[in-house]
C-alpha cells in the first residue's frame, strides 16, 4: 500500500489523480491534499478519500472550510499548511501539481524528508532544475515524470543505458494556432486559446500551449530529468498527439510511447512505477489512425519556445526567469490586462534586463522569482497604457 500526499488536488492532474487512486484503492491511500482555495470540491474529496489532513492556501477560505467541517480531517492553512502536508510522516510519495512556482517550496521541503517525487509541476525543475536534482541523489528519493512527454521518455529509458542516448524527441501537438501567422494571431481571445485540439487541461498550461512556451518549460525540465544537453533535446510538431515523446539511440534506432491522449495513463505509471497496472483508460486502435505527421516547431510565429531554449542555454537565474515573466504574462492575458501576443514581449523584456546569477542557491532563486515578476508587471502596466 503506498501512502499518497497531492498537492494540487483540485486541479486537471489532481483531480484526474484521484480518480486513478479511487480506481486502485487496493493499493493506493491518501494521506494528505492540499488546495488553493477551491473549498468546496475540497470538501468533496476529503469525505471521499478521508485524508489525515487537508490544506488551503489561501486562508480566508481556510477559515471558512474550518468553521463548516466537523470531521476528522485536519485542516490547515496557507504555506505552513502546504508545506507540512509535502512533509507529513505518513507519506511515501508526494504528487506535486501545483501551478507554476508555487511547487518548488514544497517540493524540496518533499524531497528533504525522503518523499518519492511524482513530478507534475515542471516549474520546479525549470527554475531549480540542478539544485532540485542534487537534493534528490542527496537524499535518496526518485522523481518519477508525470507529463505525458517526459513519462514517454521515462518508459522509453526503461532498461537503457542513458548514456546511449543521442537525441530526445519532445512532441508537440502545435497548439490551437499551428499554421498560423503572427498577424493572425493578433486578435486572439482566451476563449480561442482554451480550445486545445486534443488536450483537457488547466487554463494557464493551455495558454502556454498556444504560445509553445510550455513546450519550452518542458524542454529545460527534460534537460534535468535526462541529464541531457540542449543540443540533443529536439521538438516535433505532431498534431494527432499519440506519439507522446522519442528518443533515438547513438545506433540511429528511435523507440517512441504512444498512446491516447489521456493524462490518467502517465500519472498512473508515475505512481505504480516499476509495476504497470491494469486500467480502464481508452485504448489505441492504430487500424483507425488515419496519419502521424511530424513538422519542425515553427519559431518565427512563436518565439517562445527559442526564449526558453535561450534561457535554459544560459542557465543560472535565467530559466527562473523566464518561467516567471511567462507567468505574470499569462495570467494578465487571461485577465484581460493584455493581448495573446503581448505575453512573449514581457518574457523577453524580463529576460533582458535580468543580470544572471550562476549556480543559485534557493533563495537566490527565489529572489530572483521575486524580481522578474515584479518587472514583468511593469511591463504589463506598460503595455496596458
Amino acid at each position: 500500500m503506498k501512502h499518497i500526499a497531492i498537492l494540487g488536488s483540485t486541479g486537471s492532474i489532481g483531480t484526474q489523480a484521484l480518480t486513478v487512486i479511487a480506481a486502485n484503492a487496493d493499493r493506493y491511500t491518501i494521506t494528505a491534499l492540499a488546495a488553493y482555495q477551491n473549498e468546496k470540491l475540497l470538501a468533496e474529496q476529503i469525505e471521499y478519500f478521508k485524508p489525515k489532513i487537508a490544506v488551503l492556501i489561501d486562508k480566508l477560505a481556510a477559515d471558512r472550510m474550518v468553521t463548516a467541517y466537523q470531521g476528522k480531517t485536519k485542516i490547515l492553512a496557507g504555506e505552513e499548511g502546504l508545506l507540512e502536508a509535502a512533509t507529513f510522516y505518513q507519506t511515501d510519495t508526494v504528487l506535486t501539481s501545483l501551478v507554476g512556482f508555487a511547487g518548488l517550496k514544497p517540493t524540496v521541503a518533499a524531497i528533504k524528508a525522503k518523499k518519492n517525487i511524482a513530478l507534475a509541476n515542471k516549474e520546479t525543475l525549470v527554475a531549480a532544475g540542478e539544485l532540485v536534482m542534487s537534493l534528490a541523489k542527496e537524499y535518496n528519493v526518485s522523481i518519477s515524470p508525470v507529463d505525458s512527454e517526459h513519462s514517454a521518455v521515462f518508459q522509453c529509458l526503461n532498461g537503457e543505458n542513458k548514456q546511449q542516448i543521442k537525441r530526445i524527441i519532445l512532441t508537440a501537438s502545435g497548439g490551437p494556432f499551428r499554421g498560423r501567422t503572427i498577424e493572425e494571431m493578433r486578435n486572439v481571445t482566451v476563449e480561442d486559446c482554451l480550445k486545445h485540439p486534443n488536450w483537457s487541461m488547466g487554463r494557464k498550461i493551455t495558454i502556454d500551449s498556444a504560445t509553445l512556451a510550455n513546450k519550452g518549460l518542458e524542454v529545460i525540465e527534460a534537460k534535468w530529468l535526462f541529464g541531457v544537453d540542449y543540443d540533443n533535446i529536439e521538438v516535433c510538431v505532431h498534431p494527432q498527439s499519440i506519439i507522446h515523446s522519442m528518443i533515438e539511440f547513438i545506433d540511429g534506432s528511435i523507440m517512441a510511447q504512444l498512446g491516447m491522449p489521456d493524462m490518467r495513463l502517465p500519472i498512473q505509471y508515475a505512481l505504480s512505477y516499476p509495476e504497470r497496472l491494469s486500467s480502464e483508460f481508452p485504448r489505441l486502435d492504430l487500424t483507425k489512425l488515419a496519419a502521424l505527421t511530424f513538422a519542425e516547431p515553427d519559431t518565427v510565429n512563436f518565439p517562445a519556445l527559442k526564449l526558453a531554449y535561450s534561457a535554459g542555454k544560459a542557465g543560472g537565474t535565467m530559466p527562473c526567469i523566464f518561467n516567471a515573466a511567462n507567468e505574470v504574462a499569462v495570467y494578465a492575458f487571461l485577465n484581460g490586462e493584455i493581448s495573446f501576443l503581448d505575453i512573449i514581449q514581457v518574457i523577453r523584456y524580463t529576460m533582458e534586463k535580468h543580470t544572471l546569477i550562476a549556480n543559485p542557491d534557493l533563495e537566490q532563486i527565489d529572489a530572483a522569482d521575486a524580481w522578474a515578476r515584479h518587472l514583468a508587471l511593469l511591463a504589463v502596466n506598460d503595455l496596458k497604457k
